[in-house]
């Protein structure tokens, strides 16, 4: 009879952050899968330029609210960044802050969203770039409001019990990861959408 050895492994951390998280692993795929749909879009919104003989078919949109969300974006890359530096540490009392203010930057890109609809000078139903341009804004508001979601479920868990367990941590430093893929895809959609047009 050959004996056996058994490794204790009691001793091993219950969750991880970065690659260390099958989470991570999955948030990194989604990222992907999301990523290649912004691509698409943004390589059918090129192909419709370049094949019109005019683009665009409409006014140019208003600078002023995409420029706002874009800056609202931006800023909050900062406190994203620290929010996953405390979600490392474990510092229940500082991830609460950053959650609570994430929910808030997260929600204003949203509410002048709404204003930047308008600013367009075309509605979707137009012409082939009306299309377009509604189809990438819509897909990006998605996100925003996706993410916006998932924090106000993450700050509602931390002030719980289920705040101090580990995992929700990684849940917290995964949708930190997921924000800056959200920031990083706006200023592309931004650069397409705002500035094309105008070269």
């Amino acid at each position: 009879m050959t004996r056996h050895s058994v490794a204790d492994v009691s001793g091993l951390p219950t969750s991880g952050f970065g690659a260390t998280s099958p989470m991570w692993w999955g948030t990194m795929a989604f990222m992907a899968i999301e990523g290649m749909g912004f691509a698409l879009g943004v390589a059918s919104y090129l192909y419709l330029a370049f094949l019109a003989p005019e683009w665009p078919m409409a006014p140019p949109p208003d600078l002023i609210p995409g420029s706002l969300v874009t800056a609202l974006l931006v800023v909050s890359v900062l406190p994203n960044h620290l929010l996953d530096r405390w979600t490392k540490a474990k510092d229940l009392k500082r991830v609460r802050f950053g959650l609570l203010l994430m929910s808030i930057l997260g929600a204003l890109p949203l509410v002048v969203r709404w204003f930047e609809l308008g600013a367009l000078n075309v509605n979707w139903d137009t012409n082939a770039y009306g299309s377009i341009v509604w189809l990438l804004l819509g897909l990006h508001t998605t996100h925003l409001l996706t993410d916006l979601v998932d924090t106000l479920v993450l700050a509602a868990l931390m002030f719980t019990r289920h705040g101090r367990s580990g995992k929700r941590f990684s849940d917290v430093s995964d949708n930190a990861f997921y924000w800056d893929f959200v920031v990083g895809t706006w200023v592309v959609l931004y650069l397409v959408i705002y500035w094309f047009p105008r070269i």
